[in-house]
C-alpha cells in the first residue's frame, strides 16, 4: 500500500470519528510510519486485519471529507489569509512610497495581525 499523506491530514480533522482500534492502527501506519507487520505485532491482530482496518478507516475519512469538507475548507481559508496578508503588505508598501498616511499604515497592520492570528489558530 502506498501511503497517501492526504489521509494523515484527514486524520487530524476526523480521527475522533473512527473506532479506537481504527484510529490506533491508522495513526501507527501514517503518523508513526510502521509497516503492516509491525502494527500487527504491536496491536495483536493479523497483518490482513491491520490492512482491512486501515482500508476501512481510509474510506471513512474520505467519505467524511466528501460530505463535510472541513479539511478542504481549512486549506482554502489558510490560503485566503496568506493572500490577505500579502495584499496588506502591498498596501503598506504603496502607502510608504506615495502619501504615507498613518491611518492606512495602521489599518494594514491590523489586517495583517488579524489574518496572521487566524492563520495560526
Amino acid at each position: 500500500m502506498a501511503k497517501d499523506m492526504k489521509i494523515s491530514f484527514l486524520l487530524d480533522f476526523y480521527g475522533g470519528m473512527l473506532t479506537k482500534k481504527q484510529r490506533e492502527v491508522i495513526e501507527l501506519y501514517y503518523n508513526d510510519d510502521l509497516s503492516l507487520s509491525e502494527i500487527a505485532e504491536n496491536v495483536g491482530i493479523t497483518r490482513q486485519g491491520v490492512r482491512d482496518a486501515i482500508k476501512r478507516a481510509e474510506a471513512q475519512l474520505t467519505e467524511l471529507e466528501d460530505r463535510v469538507g472541513f479539511a478542504k475548507r481549512s486549506v482554502q481559508l489558510g490560503n485566503a489569509l496568506k493572500e490577505i496578508c500579502r495584499e496588506a503588505y502591498n498596501i503598506k508598501e504603496c502607502n510608504s512610497h506615495c502619501s504615507s498616511v498613518d491611518e492606512i499604515e495602521q489599518s494594514a497592520d491590523r489586517i495583517i495581525s488579524m489574518a496572521e492570528s487566524l492563520n495560526h489558530s
